[in-house]
């Protein structure tokens, strides 16, 4: 296990890969009827849409794998880089 200072020191070597566009137009789903349906903001899904979101609370991810019947690893990538 890598000790406190190990891990603040090491520089970024991956990143998160959103998959939310890629899964509304597979379902061929809009934002506006995700929002109508989910009760979740327009602006958070159109920021979630466009890889904008720099948070994702556990209650929008609940609610966004409950609707899409997806898993959050559906939604979200690790991809070292």
């Amino acid at each position: 296990m890598a000790t406190y200072e190990e891990i603040t020191q090491r520089k970024e070597r991956g990143k998160i890969v959103n998959h939310f566009s890629e899964i509304l137009g597979q379902k061929r789903l809009k934002i506006s009827t995700v929002s109508r349906e989910t009760g979740i903001t327009r602006p958070t899904l159109t920021s979630l849409y466009y890889s904008e979101s720099k948070v994702v609370t556990f209650k929008i991810l609940s609610k966004l794998c409950a609707y899409l019947h997806v898993t959050p690893g559906d939604l979200f990538t690790y991809e070292e880089e």
